[in-house]
């Protein structure tokens, strides 16, 4: 992997639809049973650039094991990427807190960035085993997000549509886009309490529209927070140690010093 990955462990584990996903454990001795799950953005992948890894083991100085994972059709992991929806990536990450549980974790706290933050609102919304949940610069009105990055919509649910990203065009089934519409964020976001939510989001944001932030906090039940990155854009360019600070204070706020 690397030398910068040689304190990282490869794991895989499976979704429920049989597919592989490949993943990186970080795990420190006397981590207390705490580990943090982190889900990458649209056509991410579990290193983030290398980003993720540096956090993974900054969170390990804290106390905490992180697992990082790819979703199904990303990365490492099985699968077309064409086939992506919301509701895979929460089976995705469901099967990654089974994983976690099984091997003696204790407490599991999700942290999604982009997309990835949706769907880590949206899981949780549906899985009392997650003790917290953190988004960084997540969206909360999907349909009207990804519906703005495309120009045409084909009348055969499996054609492919054509999607313009910051990488050129990607494609995705039509499917995507009616699994989008049976998801409210916020609605789920309100389906949080008692546990705690932190909502990061960058002030400069062109992608998500930093109202979604408000959006979702004010649909939240307590203990909520919202931290603004003065200055951040989609990826907290220049930022991002001020978002990775935001989550340590949270952390140790809700769960306790290492």
């Amino acid at each position: 992997m690397g030398e910068i990955y040689s304190e990282w462990r490869r794991v895989r584990f499976y979704n429920s639809r049989g597919q592989g996903l490949a993943g990186l454990l970080y795990h420190k001795d006397g981590n207390e049973g705490k580990i943090i799950i982190m889900c990458h953005g649209f056509t991410g992948s579990k290193e983030g650039g290398g980003r993720a890894v540096e956090l993974g083991e900054e969170l390990g100085r804290r106390g905490w094991a992180t697992l990082l994972f790819d979703f199904a059709g990303n990365g490492e992991s099985d699968g077309d990427f064409a086939d992506l929806t919301l509701t895979g990536q929460i089976d995705d990450l469901s099967r990654a807190v089974d994983w976690a549980l099984e091997r003696g974790f204790r407490r599991v706290v999700t942290v999604g960035r982009s997309f990835g933050g949706s769907t880590v609102i949206c899981q949780a919304a549906r899985d009392k085993r997650v003790a917290g949940v953190c988004t960084w610069a997540a969206p909360a009105r999907l349909v009207e997000l990804f519906s703005g990055f495309t120009a045409a919509m084909p009348d055969d649910p499996a054609e492919l549509v054509p999607l313009a990203g910051e990488n050129g065009i990607i494609h995705l089934r039509r499917g995507f886009f009616h699994d989008l519409s049976l998801y409210d964020v916020p609605g789920d976001a309100a389906l949080i309490l008692p546990r705690p939510l932190l909502i990061i989001q960058g002030q400069k944001d062109g992608v998500v529209p930093p109202d979604d932030a408000r959006l979702l906090y004010n649909a939240a039940g307590e203990p909520r927070e919202l931290i603004w990155i003065e200055d951040g854009d989609h990826q907290f360019t220049g930022r991002h140690r001020q978002a990775w600070e935001a989550l340590f204070n949270w952390l140790e706020k809700h769960f306790g010093r290492p």
